[in-house]
This record gives C-alpha cells, structure tokens and sequence, in this order.
C-alpha cells in the first residue's frame, strides 16, 4: 500500500524531534570550533610582485605588439618559477631543508587578466619564512632568467613584507562552524525523519486503517485524569452515603 506523507506531517515530525536536531547542530558546531582552534596548525600567505617588460634597445614606446609578447612569456615564466631549477637554490640559500616539490606545495604563481604582474604567493606555517620564500623565489628568478632565456625584462615590482600582527589564513574557524552547522542540522533531520520510519506504532485511527486496511467502527475517548479523579470521589461518596444508610438502618432494627 502506498504511503503519502503531508506538508503537515513533516512539521510534526521536525518539532517532536526539535532537541535531537538542536543537539546535533550544537555539537557539530562545538566540534568544528575546537578541532579549528586547538588542532588544526595556522597557515600564513604572504607575496611578492614581479614586472615583466621587454627590454626597449631605443627610446620608443611600447607598442601592442610587444606588450603582447610579454603576455606569451609570462605562462612560461610561471612555469620556470616553480621549476626546480629555481626552487632548489631557493632551498639552498634559505637552508629549509626539504625536497623541492615541498616547496613546489607552497608557492602559487598567478596573474592577472591582461597584466605584465606576475604574483608569487607563498603559504607557510611560519609567516618570518613565508616572506622569506616570497622574496628568495624573486629574486633567484630575476638572476637565473637572464642566462636561462637570455632576457632582461624582469624586475622585483614589490618585495613581500612581514606585517607586526600577521593574521593566518587557514583555518577560518567561522567558515568550518558554519559549515558544520548545516551539516549537523542535516544530521539531525536525518535521525528525526529516521526514528518515525523506524517507529511502527499506531497512534491514529487512520493509521489503524491504512494498517488493517480495514474500515473503524468506533472510538474510546481517553479518561482525562480529571475525570477519573472525579469519578473516584463521587464513588466514594456513594459508598459513604450507603454505608451511612446502612448504620442507620441497623441502629432502628436494634431499637
């Protein structure tokens, strides 16, 4: 038999079950706070700005031409930035003593749209050494690039600098609550919506209907405990009042 379940039903449902979902919800909330505040390590971003520019042998202006040429190079120099032909002497002059392809992790090359900036950006648990990577990377690569493509068209535009008060960016404890949030209130819907699937008890009658498949004849109204304690008095009224006829009744029999 096909079973419907109304708009109505399913409010029911969400506010029988309205402390299992807030309880839920708080958890996961409590939980994703904790891990991002006291287990998760802080990550620092910090970057530095290099200018490509083609090398002008005569006092001309740029023309279109070699402003687009400048665009073509600078897919390949952000390949040849976090080539290990640069990040290994960045290795070596900075004495960080891991692999290449570590640090290949940490550093991201970027531009922008239609722009002759090169952004080098560098993510490190140490924000004294997140400058300190941004800077050597440029620098390597404004030294290296003059043999390796036989160019001079590179400059440092604007050095990474170390703030007094670096603020992380990972983790964000507010995105990973809000996050956790939704899903522990998606939790607790689930186990709402699961426990009156798992619940086979019949509380209407027309769950006894669509059960039995059977038409209802009747119906016995609940006893309110109201009614019952009246009743319970007035029983024993009448009780009183005939044992008090009784005591009469036997007293004139004795006179």
């Amino acid at each position: 038999m096909e079973e419907t379940i109304s708009l109505q039903d399913l409010f029911k449902t969400l506010k029988k079950n309205i402390a299992i979902i807030a309880l839920t919800t708080i958890l996961a909330i409590t939980v994703a706070g904790a891990v991002s505040f006291m287990f998760l390590t802080p990550i620092y971003e910090n970057s530095t700005q290099i200018l490509v520019n083609q090398e002008q042998s005569e006092a001309a202006q740029m023309t279109n031409q070699n402003i687009q040429t400048d665009l073509q190079l600078i897919n390949t120099y952000s390949v040849i930035i976090k080539s290990p032909a640069i990040l290994d002497q960045v290795i070596e002059q900075l004495n960080l003593g891991i692999s290449s392809d570590a640090l290949n992790s940490k550093v991201t090359v970027n531009t922008a749209e239609n722009s002759q900036v090169v952004n080098v950006t560098v993510r490190d648990e140490d924000p004294a050494q997140a400058v300190a990577i941004a800077n050597m990377t440029a620098e390597v690569f404004e030294s290296d690039i003059q043999e390796l493509m036989n160019v001079d068209n590179v400059s440092i535009l604007s050095p990474a600098v170390l703030k007094e008060n670096p603020s992380p960016v990972e983790p964000n404890p507010v995105l990973n609550m809000a996050i956790a949030a939704v899903v522990g209130l998606m939790i607790g819907v689930g186990i709402a919506f699961l426990r009156e699937y798992l619940d086979t008890s019949m509380k209407t009658e027309q769950d006894i209907e669509d059960i039995l498949g059977v038409p209802l004849l009747g119906v016995i109204s609940p006893i309110k405990e109201e009614a019952k304690l009246e009743a319970t008095t007035s029983n024993r009224r009448k009780a009183g009042d005939l044992n008090g006829q009784e005591e009469a009744a036997t007293a004139n029999n004795r006179a």
